[in-house]
């Protein structure tokens, strides 16, 4: 798919602290509607804790941090969901004890300005007809692929602009984050923007249209999928050559 030059997310200078721990060092990146950005890096990196910036739920500082045009800096993250952008946390985090159902409106009862909360749901039970089958069941009993896939379609029950995904095929077996991967693509192929944290390189740079390298919270190397898959950095590094 074509992506746009708007530029959507901008982040200029973004720093995330713990205490005296700096995770996320002054990093800038951009996205641009319609595109998948990919976050790579090993563990450690500041990956996960840029996507809780982004979304209110980690402490932070930044020269710019501007989504569609809005400041997110003194935002909290439930107007930020309003705004339009949704993180899928790592480990899925479902609510194991309400069904399929209960955990899909939930995911939509205080967007209904963003869309049609039914209608959502029934979009969304269209594009992953396993949900459909076990709309009743209680989520906990889900098998992991099927619970992160709950747990994207949750997400996408607010109609975001931005998806913030991290980790999602993270403990899953080979074949089920191919279709995690398949997925991915798809939303961004409906139009959805996707910023995405993975560690499995060779398939986020498959579907990504450019990616970020982070390393001890900095940002060591960035370009088009093209470009990183070669790059002799990551090549050494994580594509085994």
């Amino acid at each position: 798919m074509t992506t746009s030059d708007e530029i959507l997310l901008s982040i200029e200078g973004l720093t995330v602290s713990y205490g005296a721990v700096e995770a996320v060092r002054g990093i800038d990146l951009t996205v641009k509607r319609g595109e998948i950005v990919t976050l790579l890096g090993a563990n450690g990196a500041g990956k996960s804790s840029t996507l809780n910036a982004l979304v209110g739920l980690a402490p932070r500082k930044a020269r710019r941090m501007l989504f569609d045009g809005t400041d997110l800096l003194a935002l909290p993250p439930e107007t930020i969901v309003r705004r339009g952008m949704t993180l899928v946390p790592e480990g899925r985090r479902v609510f194991s004890s309400l069904t399929v159902d209960e955990n899909l409106m939930l995911g939509g009862a205080k967007h209904a300005a963003r869309g049609n909360p039914a209608a959502v749901k029934t979009n969304m039970l269209e594009l992953f007809p396993i949900l459909a089958e076990r709309l009743h069941q209680k989520a906990g009993s889900l098998s992991g692929g099927e619970q992160q896939m709950l747990a994207i379609a949750r997400a996408l029950m607010s109609s975001p602009d931005l998806l913030l995904l991290d980790e999602p095929s993270l403990g899953l077996a080979p074949q089920v984050v191919d279709r995690i991967f398949d997925l991915i693509g798809n939303l961004r192929d409906r139009g959805l923007t996707i910023l995405l944290v993975e560690q499995n390189v060779v398939q986020s740079l498959e579907i990504a249209d450019r990616g970020y390298v982070l390393a001890n919270g900095r940002v060591e190397l960035q370009g088009s999928a093209a470009d990183l898959r070669a790059s002799p950095e990551i090549q050494d590094a994580y594509l085994g050559a």
